[in-house]
């Protein structure tokens, strides 16, 4: 079983002690951003959940740890879209209830754990109501998602809901100086939401000279000095972490503009106040969050032509 990050220790102790006082609930939801390692979270989780032997913790030896280190654990089912960015279905969902109307295999409780949560789609989500409504004694359902926002109101309302927030940024940043292979910047944590993975990643694979090429792009962007045409198709080529990167830009220029200047602020917030107003500032990263979520909520969207269409406006409509 892999190690827990450091961060994840603090949830996963008082995870143990509900499970130990038997006051975990039968339908909870772990809300976490991206690139926070939540998967081992779960992992650990799922293994005390199905151990025999101890309520909170893998012995490691028991039939029902064997089974879940061979992934054959007959109670464990672990639901998630057949292919990577579709939904998860309708049919996953009732085949997961018929399920958790059976009796356990091994007569324990059945774990079902569904990630990411917000790819049900309205039908699946509403089969799922029906379960978590009245939800089995011997049956758990653990749900992960990192957009709470996408999921129906009536799923949140009916699970117990656990926060999975970034660590503090010296916790982060000790960690990876053992971790990178490269050198970490102090915007990196930063404008990764300081989530360690998502930073590391960062790191490691030199995202670091992207940023700042898209940084660079989009402050010539306002000087009329840029190819726009370019820089909304490398931005579409990643939309969902290069606009977010954008987002960390406009805001820290926002905090410019105030007279705030920290060391993890992105390098070119400074030159981008030079150039562009804060109330524009602030219209424009409102404007590049909605579309962020449009895209993502509809994969099938041209975000080229989205992208372009928002550079066009920040360029006629607010910079110098």
């Amino acid at each position: 079983m892999n190690e827990l990050y450091p961060w994840l220790s603090p949830l996963w102790t008082e995870w143990q002690s509900n499970l130990q006082a038997d006051r975990f609930s039968n339908a909870a939801l772990l809300i976490s951003d991206e690139g926070m390692g939540s998967e081992r979270l779960v992992e650990h989780f799922s293994r005390a959940v199905m151990c025999q032997n101890y309520p909170a913790e893998a012995c490691g030896f028991c039939h029902g740890c064997q089974l879940m280190e061979s992934e054959s654990h007959p109670d464990y089912h672990v639901v998630k879209p057949e292919k990577q960015g579709k939904a998860i279905t309708v049919e996953q969902i009732r085949q997961c209830n018929r399920i958790a109307q059976e009796s356990s295999q091994l007569s324990g409780l059945r774990l079902f754990v569904i990630e990411p949560a917000e790819a049900m789609n309205e039908s699946a989500a509403n089969a799922l109501l029906k379960t978590l409504e009245e939800p089995s004694a011997t049956c758990m359902f653990l749900l992960v998602t990192h957009r709470n926002n996408a999921l129906l109101p009536t799923i949140t309302s009916r699970c117990q809901q656990w926060h999975l927030t970034a660590p503090e940024s010296s916790l982060v940043a000790s960690w990876l100086s053992e971790q990178a292979n490269k050198p970490v910047p102090a915007y990196a944590s930063h404008i990764n939401g300081n989530a360690p993975l998502a930073t590391l990643h960062f790191v490691n694979q030199d995202k670091v000279s992207r940023y700042l090429s898209i940084e660079s792009q989009l402050i010539a962007h306002c000087q009329n000095q840029a190819d726009v045409t370019k820089l909304g198709k490398e931005l579409a080529s990643e939309p969902t972490e290069y606009l977010s990167w954008l987002w960390y830009l406009l805001t820290d220029a926002q905090k410019v503009h105030y007279g705030l200047a920290m060391p993890f602020f992105t390098p070119g917030a400074t030159q981008l106040a030079e150039v562009v107003g804060y109330q524009s500032l602030y219209v424009q990263a409102q404007e590049l969050l909605k579309l962020s979520e449009q895209l993502r909520a509809h994969t099938g969207l041209n975000a080229e032509l989205l992208i372009l269409d928002w550079l066009f406006k920040f360029n006629g409509e607010t910079c110098l």
